[in-house]
């Protein structure tokens, strides 16, 4: 033992009173020791405060030893890595995507630079990164998802006893912005079909606008899900990607963001016409190429020239580009989403069918998103507080008004 004073702190597991010492070797260097004190919490912590200064004493004065030296606890930026290796197996290929990319633009860098060890971590350190992110110019909502996954993390290394507390669940997180979706309007998308119509990526923009769909969604439609003699066309199949081994890879698969993304739609009109010339154009291109066309993804109706299928990520970036290069409003390509959304409102479409329309899992979820749109649901509301205020008023005041609400000040 050092003759650095021992220290030490009481946290709750379970019901009971835990101490964590904080011990030194002859070199200053710190590691804790955890001792279970069987204390009940309630109304015990006086109690438990005397046992650790207690423990404290005979720890400083060598009476208690640790019978074996701990294995010294790894840099945090290497616990992330293999948390995030060991957690694979048991969640989505998206969300272990998402964290990954978060991990390796900043939490790597930023733990890894501090030199900060698992069990050396503290709230500052996580109030610290909230600092960095905040200053990079980053919103709220990105500070919510890093935070997100060291606390992930954290609790994995709690559950297994490498720490004996969340340290992440001691310092607030930002308040959630409200996100107010951007969306095209009808003159506007009609614009963006004409500019765009001779592009490669031209049906799968109108696919994503009529029906409101994903990416992952608009390019998993496949020949197959859609019925023209009955007028339907099933979302059942998505298509994203991922790095493996440095390399970007396809995934196509029967499996959606919730059940409830999984529906049948109506074939409109302007939808069938379309897809009929995408198909022609799709047998065309085959005859034209011949052998060199690809033959992996003859299902799929979103393909380019040599039948292979759109990367999610070019879909994305392409689709900035057309954009630009026709000089149309900035919006996201998940705005397409949202200004078939928008529109439906317009037309009176009560919240609900939209939600089925976009395949939210509830209907909190829409009303959340696209309640500040809803300006139909506000004029009935209007109306109604005109007519309200009308009733009470004289039949013969009302008349000499000439209009049916009059307030006095």
């Amino acid at each position: 033992m050092s003759n650095r004073e021992v220290t030490g702190s009481l946290f709750e597991r379970n019901g009971r009173y835990t101490a964590v010492l904080n011990l030194y070797d002859k070199n200053g260097k710190r590691r804790q020791k955890s001792v279970a004190l069987g204390i009940p919490v309630k109304g015990n912590k006086r109690k438990a405060q005397a046992r650790l200064e207690e423990l404290k004493k005979e720890y400083s004065a060598g009476i208690m030893e640790p019978e074996t030296p701990q294995e010294e606890s790894p840099l945090f930026a290497d616990f992330l890595w293999e948390w995030l290796k060991i957690t694979a197996p048991t969640i989505e290929r998206t969300t272990y995507q998402s964290y990954k990319d978060l991990i390796d633009a900043r939490l790597d860098a930023f733990f890894r630079e501090r030199g900060l060890r698992l069990e050396e971590l503290e709230p500052k350190h996580i109030r610290e990164l909230h600092q960095s992110i905040f200053k990079d110019g980053c919103n709220a909502n990105t500070v919510i998802h890093y935070h997100a996954v060291v606390r992930k993390a954290l609790q994995y290394a709690v559950k297994n006893g490498m720490v004996n507390e969340n340290v992440a669940d001691r310092v607030d997180r930002p308040k959630k912005g409200k996100y107010l979706a951007a969306f095209y309007s009808k003159e506007e998308l009609a614009a963006l079909f004409d500019a765009t119509k001779d592009d490669p990526i031209s049906v799968v923009i109108q696919l994503a606008a009529y029906y409101g769909l994903r990416r992952s969604e608009v390019l998993g439609i496949r020949w197959s899900a859609i019925d023209f003699q009955k007028g339907t066309l099933s979302i059942n199949h998505k298509v994203t990607e991922g790095i493996v081994d440095g390399k970007v890879r396809l995934y196509t698969e029967d499996k959606l963001k919730t059940k409830s993304s999984f529906r049948t739609l109506p074939l409109i009109p302007p939808v069938r016409v379309l897809l009929e010339e995408q198909r022609a154009r799709q047998q065309r291109y085959r005859k034209l190429f011949k052998k060199s066309y690809c033959t992996d993804y003859l299902d799929y109706v979103c393909t380019d020239e040599m039948g292979k299928l759109f990367r999610p990520n070019y879909i994305t970036d392409h689709f900035k580009l057309l954009l630009k290069q026709h000089g149309l409003r900035h919006i996201r390509f998940h705005d397409l989403r949202h200004s078939c959304a928008s529109l439906l409102l317009s037309q009176g479409i009560p919240m609900k069918q939209i939600q089925e329309w976009l395949g939210h899992s509830t209907f909190a979820t829409t009303a959340d998103i696209y309640s500040h749109l809803d300006f139909n649901s506000k004029l009935e509301s209007a109306d109604a507080i005109t007519a309200a205020f009308a009733e009470e008023k004289p039949a013969e005041e009302q008349e000499e008004d000439g209009f049916g609400m009059g307030l006095s000040m």
